[in-house]
């Protein structure tokens, strides 16, 4: 594994040669060091990504030139599959077979948008009718320029690759800031992309603390993009600091998403779904549908199944076979989640399953899939995220009264809705006030539609040809026919 950083094609010390640790959450023990960039090293990257768009080639590749850089790094993706979902699997705490899904994810998304930059040489123009012979107009997308991005610990590389490859395929050049929890397969795309022949100085990666480096991206003047995943106050942070240069920005932040259950659906489809929504990756997932309305007569068969279907999990270190629920990432989040259900017991929430560290587990930052119940509307672990295994679960009498409660948050993230009758699920669908919605399941996603939320969940979408337009600017560019005269100041 890696311990330099990747600046301007190179690996290179931090100026201060600091270092910190990355622990194993299943076993609480240190087994990688990454290099600690500070604002020096920030400053030199981005001033190298500064360059590469200004002086070098890439911005003004062809969209087919790009394109096969991009599919080489989805194929050195590839090669490295197993490696990279090893490394993930130890600094993140996922379950191996999750980690391996999101790396060939990763490759996915690299093809995808290699895919997008072809497409984007007969699609670069698109000509106006202005409705005035004298005049012609057209429409030109140009990349924005150098893009910081700030990325989280959950889906380390994945979450990378949802910035670094579409602002690549725009032509930008880009300086990735990992989480200082998950940094290693971040240093390992950087060899990826060295051995697939991007320009020097295109992408650049520093590791490090948040205050020494990601605040540095964020505030740095040569900065014309910043795309960030993470908390709401983090994401408030960058969003001031980038209101002082007027920079672009994109934020895909926190999430309470809602599950609605009728009760014309199965009792195993629903449960299934619903333990996919909250219990897949820990429930570190911020569109994790981490509040679940039931109808009132499907609700005791339903919470009875869930909490049987819960029982069974099998919980462990991610590199153990059958293991379904790792660590979460961190001591840190641990006691955050620990203490945040029993501020929600404390405010009249009860237990019907889990609620503490397994206890033939004595190592690692495991937490039991936890199911609670009775809490009012506004207890905070039905309010407020808490990005773990625990799912709040309430009752609701009819529709009106679930679209009412499923909206009633400062969040709008996503949201789910289950039942037999399709036309109930598209008129929930329409009524949600989120911006990306399931029937009949929780959490697929896929390249190419778009990610991303409403009211404080954040602004702008990823993915899609909606991912692209993040790292592309529009010009308009018109022309008066030469062979006429204006006439306005001097006539004829």
């Amino acid at each position: 594994m890696r311990d330099m950083l990747f600046i301007d094609g190179q690996w290179s010390a931090p100026a201060h040669g600091g270092q910190f640790t990355v622990t194993n959450p299943a076993t609480e023990e240190v087994f990688a060091h990454a290099p600690a960039a500070t604002a020096e090293d920030v400053d030199r990257a981005v001033r190298a990504a500064r360059k590469a768009f200004d002086e070098g080639p890439w911005p003004k590749m062809s969209g087919a030139a790009r394109a096969a850089t991009l599919r080489k790094i989805a194929d050195g993706i590839l090669a490295s599959k197993e490696e990279l979902a090893r490394i993930e699997v130890m600094d993140n705490g996922k379950p191996l077979p999750e980690a391996i899904w999101d790396i060939e994810d990763t490759a996915g998304c690299f093809s995808y948008y290699a895919d997008l930059a072809e497409q984007m040489d007969v699609s670069a123009e698109e000509q106006i009718d202005l409705g005035d012979s004298r005049f012609t107009s057209k429409v030109v997308r140009e990349p924005i320029g150098v893009a910081g991005a700030i990325i989280p610990w959950n889906y380390p590389l994945l979450m990378a690759s949802w910035k670094v490859a579409p602002a690549l395929a725009a032509g930008c050049t880009m300086v990735l800031k990992p989480s200082e929890l998950t940094p290693l397969t971040a240093l390992e795309l950087g060899a990826i992309v060295e051995h697939a022949g991007l320009p020097a100085g295109v992408l650049n990666i520093v590791t490090g603390l948040g205050p020494d480096a990601g605040q540095p991206l964020s505030e740095h003047p040569l900065v014309d993009k910043l795309a960030f995943t993470g908390s709401v106050p983090t994401g408030s942070k960058i969003m001031a600091a980038a209101a002082r240069d007027i920079k672009n920005i994109s934020l895909e932040l926190g999430g309470k998403s809602p599950f609605v259950v009728f009760a014309d659906c199965d009792v195993e489809k629903a449960v299934e779904w619903v333990m996919f929504g909250i219990f897949w990756n820990q429930g570190e997932v911020c569109s994790a549908t981490s509040r679940v309305l039931v109808e009132e007569s499907l609700y005791p068969a339903f919470l009875e199944r869930l909490v049987t279907e819960a029982a069974k999990i099998k919980i462990g270190d991610g590199l153990e076979d059958g293991v379904l629920l790792g660590p979460l990432v961190s001591k840190g989040q641990q006691e955050k989640i620990l203490a945040m259900i029993e501020r929600g017991v404390t405010g009249g929430a009860r237990i019907a399953y889990g609620g503490k560290r397994p206890a033939d587990l004595a190592r690692g930052y495991f937490l039991e899939p936890t199911i609670l119940t009775d809490m009012d509307e506004d207890n905070t672990v039905w309010r407020e995220e808490i990005f773990g295994p625990v799912v709040c679960v309430k009752t609701f009498r009819d529709e009106a009264d679930a679209i009412r409660m499923a909206n009633d948050s400062r969040f709008g993230l996503a949201a789910a809705v289950m039942s037999d009758d399709l036309e109930r699920c598209d008129r929930v669908a329409r009524a949600f006030r989120a911006g990306i919605v399931w029937i009949n399941c929780s959490q697929p996603t896929f390249t190419q539609a778009p990610w991303g939320g409403y009211k404080q969940s954040g602004i702008g979408r990823e993915l899609g040809s909606w991912g692209l337009s993040n790292y592309l600017e529009v010009k308009q560019i018109t022309s008066f026919d030469a062979t006429k005269t204006w006439g306005w100041y001097i006539k004829e």
